[in-house]
């Protein structure tokens, strides 16, 4: 089959496919948490002993005891039985931003040949994959292979559903044999504990008494496309990179507006419906949906779980997603910049911190500037983002968001605070030795009486800045679409936790030299913003002046691309950083860089192979075929004696041979192999390999405009993002 024959019944077969049937949704009070083995299905299936020691484990993080470890495997075996499961995984979290999972069987044998199912205490807790085949930064040498899985009872397993069989699947951490982290879960946990430790010291100084374990929660904004199978099937660039490394603007893209919130078509609502019930079946909390800017993408928004549960959850969602779509025809795409000139996809990540007695210390309520608490959580936020941006900024560094971050629809790459216009002037007041009363919202009036009056918000959202305060939480908004939020959560707490630290610190001092805590408070925020304040904007992060001021002024810095995030991990503020609060010991960080630096250039020189491969086997040949064709006309013609105006012949014959010059320079550039250090290897990709790239698409492009229809061998934009 031909290449213009893949395209022209990828056309065919999608715009002439049988309507969807719809299928009657079960109302969620049935289907919730259906599949999840959770603390109410504990509660029914255990001892009170052991329920209560469970409960105490995953509201509290604290210690399990083996034999209660043994009494929940029984219980658990008994219950995903009962589900038609024949298999168990330890499913756990790599450093590649996807989820890993060994599957086992519960059936042993006996002396009689005999099969009974078998699940202990000892398999629930440890699984052993390989450790070595996974990413690891040197973490493993291929000989030294042993690794291990260990159950996390604070995230609930839980039973996926596939056409081939059910599995038991229990949320795992993942470290070497010699003890250092290979995943994001562990030191999510980390983080979290050392957040905790760090904030109980604040509210202890603070003369709160009674203080339950603090505990971060994350609500991720999920964006995403969805391409017909057909499409995606004759564009080896989706199906290997995800994203189309070819591709002319069409004539209407997202200009006109009309498809954020606009009417869900209907066959993505059918995806949608199933989609959500299998993760309200997986107790995961799905919120919200809508279409969003661009042409077939759309959005979907979970509500708050704690971070530890909802990184579980994202994977998962992510998971489900893909899975989904499959069966609807559909391929999802999570990179970050599928389409040229067209919005991107991000995932913003939306966290605060909290607990049960003293509540969401990230909500200021009515009156902020004498909410003594709220101004030092939401200072130690605004210290950690000044003191550790370029941190934020690695964490989020990948080749697919480089393309992303700092366009119209992402922030820049350049991390700073929008505190809103209440907010900042509280903190501004601050600086200057003073704190004034603050200003409310405003009531909302329309003048019409059929429209109820509300109380209007006290400031605006800000959808340029990369770091926002938004009500009662921050929301991290240069997160990647195909990113795991668990390295962004690492990096939060881990900050917050170094900024309370120095609070607690500075507190305890000023509250030794004066009686009144407001006065000793102010004194320590005045200190803080004087030193941090740098990071709090609210104006236009995407215009010039910023960028210049941000760096000139403010000192603060610009990262574009990975290549010059990545090196913040081996800062030595950063490695002290990590290493102080016990997150991550300096040679697990550095492994995190050595792993995200290869998958970086390995995502790079991926693209640029199919971009010579796809310039040459496709588009080249379609170009000199439509050449053949308009050398006939023009022969035939002559022969008539009309005259046949060249130019497009010799516009596609200059746009050919450019594109043929780009990709041997591209194929020289490919083949370069010594570089001083991983650091050089990567600006080689960034400022050298993607250039060529780029090079070579501008011709492609331009001939994708002056070959004929019928010829061109790759489903083009406007097929792709309007034919669902």
């Amino acid at each position: 089959m031909s290449g213009n024959q893949t395209r022209l019944q990828a056309i065919e077969q999608i715009t002439n496919r049988a309507p969807t049937l719809v299928s009657t949704p079960e109302p969620l009070s049935k289907i919730w948490a259906e599949d999840v083995f959770n603390l109410q299905k504990m509660e029914e299936a255990l001892s009170k002993n052991a329920f209560k020691a469970i409960k105490k484990t995953v509201q509290t993080g604290g210690a399990l005891d083996a034999a209660t470890a043994d009494v929940v495997a029984a219980a658990m075996k008994d219950w995903a039985l009962s589900k038609g499961v024949k298999f168990y995984s330890h499913i756990f979290y790599p450093m590649t931003n996807i989820t890993a999972e060994k599957h086992d069987g519960f059936i042993v044998t006996n002396s009689d040949g005999g099969a009974i199912t078998e699940f202990t205490g000892s398999l629930l807790i440890k699984g052993e994959p390989d450790g070595s085949s996974f990413p690891n930064g040197s973490l493993r040498m291929t000989n030294a292979a042993r690794g291990y899985t260990a159950w996390d009872p604070t995230s609930p397993a839980y039973v996926m559903h596939t056409a081939n069989g059910s599995t038991l699947m229990i949320p795992s951490v993942f470290m070497s044999w010699t003890g250092e982290a290979l995943d994001k879960k562990i030191p999510l946990l980390r983080s979290n504990s050392a957040m905790n430790d760090a904030a109980q010291k604040v509210l202890k100084l603070m003369g709160e008494t009674e203080i339950a374990t603090l505990n971060s929660s994350c609500g991720a904004e999920q964006e995403y496309f969805l391409v017909d199978e057909n499409f995606a099937n004759a564009r080896p660039d989706l199906l290997l990179a995800g994203r189309t490394l070819f591709g002319a603007a069409p004539a209407k893209g997202q200009q006109f507006d009309d498809h954020y919130f606009g009417a869900i078509p209907e066959r993505v609502q059918v995806f949608m419906q199933e989609f959500e019930d299998t993760l309200y079946k997986l107790g995961i909390p799905a919120k919200t949906h809508h279409n969003e800017v661009a042409p077939g993408q759309f959005e979907i928004a979970p509500y708050y779980e704690a971070a530890n549960v909802a990184a579980d959850h994202q994977q998962l969602l992510m998971t489900v997603m893909k899975s989904t779509a499959k069966k609807h025809g559909f391929l999802c795409l999570l990179h970050e910049k599928p389409f040229a000139g067209i919005n991107g996809s991000g995932k913003h990540v939306n966290w605060s911190v909290g607990n049960s007695t003293q509540g969401n210390l990230l909500d200021p309520g009515q009156t902020p500037h004498d909410n003594l608490n709220f101004l030092l959580f939401c200072g130690a936020v605004i210290r950690g983002v000044h003191k550790y941006g370029p941190l934020l900024r690695a964490v989020i560094a990948s080749a697919s968001n480089d393309h992303r971050l700092g366009a119209n629809e992402a922030p820049p790459a350049i991390l700073s605070v929008y505190l809103g216009d209440q907010l900042e002037t509280v903190f501004n007041d601050i600086k200057e030795g003073k704190l004034l009363t603050s200003a409310a919202g405003g009531e909302m009036d329309l003048g019409l009486a059929q429209i109820l009056n509300f109380e209007r918000d006290p400031g605006d959202r800000n959808r340029t800045s990369p770091f926002a305060f938004t009500g009662n939480r921050f929301e991290f908004r240069a997160v990647g679409s195909s990113q795991s939020v668990s390295g962004p959560l690492v990096a939060m707490n881990t900050m917050l936790a170094d900024s309370l630290n120095w609070i607690a610190e500075k507190l305890e001092v000023a509250l030794t030299t004066s009686e009144d805590q407001s006065v000793a408070v102010a004194s320590v925020l005045k200190e803080l913003m004087e030193l941090h304040g740098n990071a709090i904007f609210g104006g236009d992060g995407y215009s010039e002046e910023w960028h210049k001021m941000a760096v000139a002024e403010r000192g603060l810095k610009n990262l574009p691309t990975t290549a010059d995030a990545l090196p913040a991990f081996r800062e030595k503020s950063v490695v002290e950083l990590f290493e102080s609060t016990g997150v991550l010991s300096p040679v697990e960080l550095e492994s995190r860089y050595e792993v995200y630096a290869e998958q970086y250039i390995l995502s790079i020189e991926v693209e640029a192979k199919l971009v010579v491969d796809i310039a040459t086997t496709k588009i080249y040949p379609a170009a000199v075929s439509y050449l053949s064709e308009l050398g006939l006309t023009s022969s035939s013609m002559a022969d008539l004696g009309i005259d046949l105006d060249n130019s497009l012949a010799a516009s596609i014959a200059a746009e050919a041979n450019g594109m043929v010059a780009a990709v041997a320079k591209l194929s020289e550039a490919i083949a370069t192999k010594d570089f001083a250090d991983v650091e050089a290897h990567m600006h080689f990709c960034a400022d050298v390999i993607r250039d060529l790239m780029d090079e070579t698409r501008a011709h492609a492009d331009a001939l994708e405009a002056l070959v004929a229809d019928e010829l061109w061998p790759l489903p083009k934009y406007q097929e792709m993002l309007f034919i669902k």
